[in-house]
Order: structure tokens, then C-alpha cells, then sequence
């Protein structure tokens, strides 16, 4: 299984257009499984499942690999 990004470029709902989101440190014990991102713009929330669906548009880190 591939390890998940640490970055992705999502649709950010305040910033309206696509932002680069990371992974915050998780408060809440989740650990590596924590579905919270940040934008890292303006600091926009959202969490996402185990399938992210449409509004993620690229996974920085698979493209780090290429």
C-alpha cells in the first residue's frame, strides 16, 4: 500500500480555486488515519475520506515520484 501524501492540491471552499492542503498535526488521536486537512492559505479545514473524490484534483506527493 502507498504511503499517503503529506500534500494535496484541493478545491478550497474560502479560497475559492484550488490550494495546497497539508496534513496539521492531529489533536485528537487519529494518528496517521486523521481525515483533517489544512489549507495552507488561508487555514481552511476539511475532512476527507478514504476516497477523496472530485474536489481533490492532485496528489502532490505521487507527482514528487514520477
Amino acid at each position: 500500500m502507498p504511503a499517503e501524501p503529506s500534500e494535496l492540491l484541493i478545491e478550497c471552499p474560502a479560497c475559492d480555486g484550488p490550494r495546497l492542503f497539508e496534513k496539521p498535526p492531529c489533536t485528537d488521536g487519529h494518528g496517521l488515519d486523521c481525515p483533517e486537512w489544512a489549507c495552507t492559505g488561508c487555514g481552511t479545514a476539511v475532512l476527507l475520506g478514504p476516497n477523496p473524490g472530485p474536489g481533490v484534483t492532485h496528489r502532490i506527493a505521487e507527482r514528487h515520484a514520477a
